[in-house]
């Protein structure tokens, strides 16, 4: 019977596991991922709303946004209403193309130096 028992309760430790991996881990990042981007909101961030608002952002307050949605029309706006932010993709575009520079610039320069030791 004991050994049913632990057999049993082994089973579920390995659901719950594969559980947590699958479905409770992302949710988490996915949450963080989202409230960074809220807390980073800054004026002339191009934004769209979780009703799908297209505009830029003016002014931040603690809980709120500016949206400037056509010429001299503002809507205030939870900023738990930001959907996405537009402009933020291609500033990371532009990040991983420097760091690839970078990258290429760092293996250029250890390659010279094992020319220069002679190690080649």
């Amino acid at each position: 019977m004991s050994g049913n028992t632990m057999t049993l309760v082994l089973y579920f430790v390995v659901f719950f596991g594969i559980m947590y991996f699958l479905m409770i881990r992302p949710q988490q990042k996915q949450q963080k991922q989202r409230q960074a981007m809220l807390n980073s909101l800054k004026v002339n961030d191009k934004v769209v709303t979780s009703g799908g608002i297209y505009g830029k952002i003016t002014k931040v307050k603690d809980k709120t946004v500016m949206l400037r949605i056509a010429e001299k029309v503002e809507i205030e706006v939870a900023k738990a209403g930001i959907g996405s932010v537009e402009n933020r993709e291609i500033t990371a575009e532009k990040d991983k193309k420097e760091d690839r520079k970078e990258d290429k610039k760092e293996t250029a320069e250890a390659e010279e130096e094992k020319t220069q030791s002679g190690e080649v």
